[in-house]
């Protein structure tokens, strides 16, 4: 068993139903195949539609398709929306900015240290700039920084205080240092004009954390070029559950709507910093420099996009974190179309791996899983496109200058 949930959610709010199911199967050239064997692809769906009143309140009605806490996937690189959330709230509690220069430190053989950061403008490394290159195009040092930074002990007890108790985060990403030392993590420090405002000595997460019971998957795996034919196992791995994931959505773009219990302690420039980098192309930002010519539009928009190469329309937001690991295949997204007065929270896992070997590179996202998000995105995109709506949404609060 995974962690137990303990803070459901009310049925009117995550109720069981076919609603998606249906939507499907009106399309059967999009999902006959898939939807011929739902165990095998795993699919799993969360869709909430947003009604808004005369005064712009939010009211959601969240479909559900084949969601199950209990059924594993691997959460990739979704885990980094909630290290963002989880840094600016502590940096907040310190009273610090988080533009300020962070330098880490290594106190262990398999620890790295960090004394510069030539992505950045100013060439010094900071937790704004490692959110910056989380959420524009994902990437997996800057997670493993803040991870460092919050602390895997802290980093899990904070999430399953707000309520977020279907997640487990153990390790940094694309590190191949094991799951005991991945509960140590490096020193830190702060400085502001050349003195040391703030020191985090090296820390030990002293709980242990892990699924109690082997999480097996697949039928085999390689290891050092060789194929080992037995299931892997994932019960020392990172485990965020699809209901987490889009319940920290909601937490994120409508932190009114949930108790202040589990919100996060956030500025509103926190917000807006979000709100603009979750959304924004690589090639809108001048630092890193390299990202113009390095990422397309579509690099990270699975939804709707299916990571496409082509120009993608600017009028058209995802507000997305998406992961791809281990044959699994995510998007988490708040998707608005400003100019038709359209907005949604979408999310959904599929797995695309098709021999059931794991670390062999023979994943069918190209074949199953791209084709699969871009199909999802549209058929919800088309049903919001058409439904009617009592009164048209104000999204100013999240159309943002994209000029940096």
């Amino acid at each position: 068993m995974l962690l137990p949930l303990v803070s459901l959610p009310s049925p009117a709010q995550f109720q069981a139903d076919n609603f998606i199911e249906k939507l499907l199967k009106k399309h059967p050239e999009r999902f006959a195949e898939l939807l011929k064997d739902p165990d095998k692809y795993q699919i799993q769906i969360l869709y909430t539609k947003i009604d808004r009143n005369r005064k712009n309140e939010p009211h959601f009605t969240t479909h559900r398709y084949q969601v199950n806490n209990s059924k594993y996937f691997y959460p990739a690189s979704t885990v980094k929306l909630p290290a963002v959330a989880l840094a600016f709230e502590k940096l907040n509690k310190l009273g610090i900015d988080k533009n300020t220069p962070m330098f880490t430190g290594a106190e262990r053989p398999e620890q790295t240290a960090v004394k510069s950061d030539t992505t950045a403008e100013n060439g010094v490394p900071s937790v704004a700039h490692y959110a910056k290159k989380i959420l524009l195009v994902s990437d997996n040092d800057a997670f493993n920084r803040l991870y460092e930074f919050i602390g895997q002990e802290a980093f899990n007890d904070s999430l399953h205080k707000k309520g977020f108790t279907n997640t487990r985060i153990t390790h940094r990403l694309e590190s191949p240092i094991g799951p005991e030392n991945n509960r140590y993590t490096n020193p830190i420090r702060f400085e502001k004009d050349g003195k040391v405002i703030f020191e985090q000595p090296a820390k030990y997460a002293a709980k242990e954390l892990k699924s109690p019971t082997p999480v097996l998957l697949g039928k085999g795996y390689m290891k050092d070029n060789v194929l080992v034919n037995e299931p892997f196992d994932f019960s020392s791995k990172n485990y965020f559950a699809l209901e987490d994931q889009h319940r920290l959505l909601k937490t994120l773009f409508f932190p009114e709507q949930v108790p202040a219990s589990q919100r996060f302690n956030l500025t509103p420039d926190d917000y807006r910093f979000i709100y603009q980098y979750m959304s924004q192309f690589p090639v809108e930002t001048s630092f890193p420099e390299h990202y113009t010519d390095d990422y397309y539009d579509g690099y990270a928009k699975f939804l709707l996009f299916g990571a496409t190469k082509t120009r993608l329309p600017r009028h058209i937001r995802l507000f997305n974190k998406v992961g791809d690991a281990y044959g699994f295949l995510l998007d988490n997204a708040y998707i608005a179309d400003f100019e038709k007065g359209i907005e949604f929270m979408l999310t959904a896992v599929i797995y695309c791996n098709e021999d059931q070997i794991f670390n062999d590179d023979q994943y069918d996202y190209e074949k199953v899983g791209f084709p699969f998000m871009t199909n999802l995105g549209k058929t919800i995109f088309e049903y919001e496109l058409n439904r009617k709506r009592p009164h048209r949404p104000d999204l100013s609060r999240f159309e943002v200058e994209y000029d940096k």
